[in-house]
């Protein structure tokens, strides 16, 4: 056991540790809850509007197969390697130690930003019913209700993100029942739609692989969320078991509830409808879900959606927290961050890191309240493509972990859990990340004008994320993992601790 680690244990209370608390029905949700927000409930018309029906639904499957390959690659490494940290444990073990390291700072970046971004549109929503009322106040209600979900247990944590996320998964189950009945001729005004609106204008395919290819970009930040898996696999009950079922899960579901919502849409609102491309919170008046609910008949559409679309913001700052900490507390026990993040209360909780993650969201939701939202509208930016830096981590994480997994002589039926489509599999993964995360912005390269603060702005992480791995390796001599020296062996045999972290972590191995 060496120093730091011998420091890291110390600054736990006694016996302190992560829980195994999480079941698969917690895991399953947090990572469905967390790709299922505003991007499906407000975000989808635009999609419909861009690219027709049958673009969109085509966009859609094709970024679902990516996070399919993503997330199955990822659920072989945890339930192989159930650890906090996850991926950037990953990384470090099966690429190289700056990459991993880079990868955990994006990864955490990441999240404690989002938080300020939902704080924000969460009081955007209450204005709805409270348009007196200072926003200031709900935001700051919304950050210490996070952090009491947060602080008080795993357990407690995964019991409100699966209420959070059930009522998300009940309002689009419903919202695709009504939508089919309303289609059939069952509700509203009692005439079948059939398929006329796959019919006007240029539908079902309009505006050619261009809009396809924006709608791509919608698809892929709607889908951000589902990796929440592997983050959990450290705090899960039996993660041999629960993260394979959870995996099997949650591609399925979220495939079926976003193109079944998406086809569902372009069945009943003709993509020139101009209610489509409002995208906004402020626009949930027309949201393609309150369009269908009140065709349907229901008189409360607008305010049930607005309650909706506030559980899931509040449901993506709950995960958003819970990831970012797990992530800052895995660094720390790592040493790639100060010790005191490692610190665990008797309840498992890494309340250190926890307070960071707060401060530094709360800190950037107070950026948003000046006059001059600059700085705000930077960090909103810088945060879109951190999300596909980490997809595109995982993957080459799960293509080199596979390729030393058979190079070292070890047979596929010894994984707990074998990905499919290997090595098709995280190669498809890796090109459409890296397509999506220099396509972000490129319509901003044939402009007239090239507003370079903006692009600086969107593209910021990708130099920033090769820095921090070069800088690491230069400073710490860290270099590519050979697959033959890569640690696989003994987790084959390796117990995993039923109530603490796995073994090895909390005895520096």
């Amino acid at each position: 056991m060496d120093a730091l680690q011998a420091a890291v244990e110390t600054a736990a209370p006694s016996g302190a540790a992560l829980k195994r608390r999480l079941q698969s029905r917690h895991i399953a949700m947090i990572a469905i809850g967390g790709s299922i927000g505003t991007g499906l409930f407000v975000a989808s018309g635009a999609s419909v509007a861009q690219a027709g029906p049958g673009g969109a639904i085509a966009a859609y499957i094709a970024i679902g197969l990516m996070v399919y390959f993503v997330v199955t690659g990822l659920g072989e490494m945890a339930a192989l390697m159930p650890v906090s940290g996850s991926f950037a444990i990953y990384g470090e073990k099966y690429v190289d130690e700056g990459f991993g390291v880079a990868l955990g700072w994006t990864y955490w970046y990441s999240w404690a930003v989002t938080i300020a971004i939902e704080l924000v549109a969460g009081q955007i929503v209450m204005r709805y019913w409270f348009p007196a009322v200072p926003g200031v106040w709900w935001g700051a209600a919304f950050l210490v209700l996070i952090f009491l979900l947060n602080t008080l247990s795993v357990r407690g944590f995964g019991e409100s993100e699966y209420w959070f996320s059930l009522i998300k998964v009940v309002t689009v189950i419903a919202f695709i029942a009504a939508g089919l009945l309303i289609a059939a001729g069952l509700l509203g005004n009692g005439h079948p739609v059939g398929w006329r609106n796959f019919r006007t204008g240029d539908a079902p395919f309009v505006g050619g692989v261009h809009a396809m290819m924006s709608v791509a970009l919608i698809a892929g930040f709607s889908f951000l969320g589902t990796e929440l898996v592997g983050i959990t696999a450290g705090e899960s009950e039996n993660p041999r078991k629960t993260i394979p079922r959870a995996v099997k899960q949650i591609f399925w579901r979220i495939m079926l509830f976003y193109v079944l919502a998406i086809f569902v849409i372009g069945l009943l609102v003709p993509y020139t409808d101009p209610n489509l491309l409002k995208s906004d919170v402020t626009d949930i008046g027309v949201s393609p879900f309150t369009l269908v609910f009140s065709h349907a008949g229901f008189p409360l559409a607008a305010g049930a959606m607005n309650l909706v679309i506030l559980t899931a913001v509040l449901s993506a700052g709950n995960s958003g927290t819970y990831a970012a900490t797990r992530m800052l507390y895995n660094l720390a026990a790592e040493g790639r961050a100060p010790a005191m993040f490692a610190t665990l209360s008797p309840g498992g909780v890494p309340r250190n890191a926890l307070y960071a993650t707060m401060a530094v969201g709360g800190l950037c939701f107070l950026t948003s309240l000046t006059n001059n939202q600059r700085i705000y509208l930077w960090l909103l930016n810088t945060v879109g493509i951190t999300g596909f830096i980490a997809w595109l981590g995982i993957a080459v994480c799960h293509y080199r972990f596979r390729k030393g997994f058979l190079k070292q002589g070890y047979r596929l039926d010894q994984l707990p859990y074998r990905a499919k489509w290997f090595p098709f599999g995280p190669l498809f993964a890796i090109a459409i990340c890296i397509v999506i995360s220099l396509g972000q912005d490129y319509q901003a390269f044939f402009a007239a004008r090239i507003d370079w603060m903006e692009v600086l702005s969107i593209y910021v992480w990708i130099p920033l994320f090769v820095a921090i791995w070069w800088a690491y390796r230069r400073v710490r001599k860290s270099r590519l993992v050979r697959y033959e020296e890569m640690e696989i062996g003994p987790w084959l045999t390796r117990p995993v601790d039923g109530i603490g972290e796995t073994r090895e972590r909390s005895r520096g191995a």
